[in-house]
């Protein structure tokens, strides 16, 4: 059910758990990533344990917060892993890779690729996730990007450009937009890929600073919001949720960076 995921917001939102980047011109910036999982105990371990993210626990929910995004955990089933979804994988910045890598190793993560300074893992609930190594962090981890594969590489691109503010550019040999707090990549997909929506990485989320008129300005452009934009007075929060052209479910959150 849909309103579930208001549930679980406003839940998280009453401990203050955001550690969020500043807003662009537009207002916008990096949010949250939403997963649905079997275990929370065992993504609490990825996340936390061995990959230094912080736990709070609210209710039956686990919540991990990082310098740039909070990763939400929710206990349920899944349509499929994030392979093969238009949101293929998510990636942080670690301090220190072989590190990192060695207690994956340990706890029978399965590394599917390493090619120094990166990796890439399968998380539990079959997220991937991509790893980079940062010397230069004084952090164990702090968020980085989110990997799109798409049919339509520019059009994506322009789109996020276009709706988000973000900054248009490259990531290596890819496609990518930048917005505070995270890097945007867009790529060729191999074969058709599923919306975001009940999988196990179900929706990304950005925080946006004004956000009814945010929401109003994507309304008169086309928009279709799955829930309108809503206002939770007792603690200060604004959330909407929507779908965009590729089938990625967005939230956008207002409040989220205060708390």
């Amino acid at each position: 059910m849909k309103f579930k995921f208001i549930a679980l917001f406003l839940a998280v939102s009453a401990y203050g758990l955001a550690q969020l980047v500043a807003p662009n011109d537009l207002g916008v910036s990096m949010g949250h990533i939403h997963l649905h999982v079997k275990d929370t105990d065992v993504q609490k371990k990825f996340w936390v344990e061995l990959l230094g993210g912080e736990e709070t626990k609210v209710g039956n929910f686990l919540v991990v917060k990082m310098p740039g995004a909070v990763v939400f955990l929710q206990k349920g089933d899944s349509t499929g892993g994030s392979d093969g979804s238009v949101v293929n994988h998510v990636a942080v910045k670690v301090r220190d890779l072989n590190a990192v890598l060695a207690k994956m190793e340990a706890a029978h993560i399965t590394i599917i690729s390493k090619t120094p300074p990166q990796a890439m893992l399968m998380a539990p609930d079959d997220v991937k996730v991509e790893l980079t190594e940062d010397t230069s962090l004084t952090q164990p981890l702090v968020y980085h990007h989110i990997h799109f594969y798409t049919p339509d590489v520019d059009g994506m691109k322009k789109w996020y450009v276009s709706a988000f503010g973000a900054v248009p550019g490259k990531r290596g040999r890819f496609e990518a937009a930048d917005l505070p707090g995270v890097n945007l990549t867009f790529a060729p997909a191999p074969g058709a890929v599923v919306p975001t929506k009940g999988r196990s990485l179900d929706h990304i989320g950005f925080e946006v600073r004004n956000l009814e008129a945010f929401t109003k300005k994507m309304e008169a452009s086309g928009t279709k919001f799955d829930i309108p934009y809503r206002k939770v007075p007792a603690l200060g929060v604004a959330i909407a949720f929507f779908t965009d052209p590729w089938g990625t479910l967005i939230e956008l959150t207002e409040g989220l960076d205060k708390l």
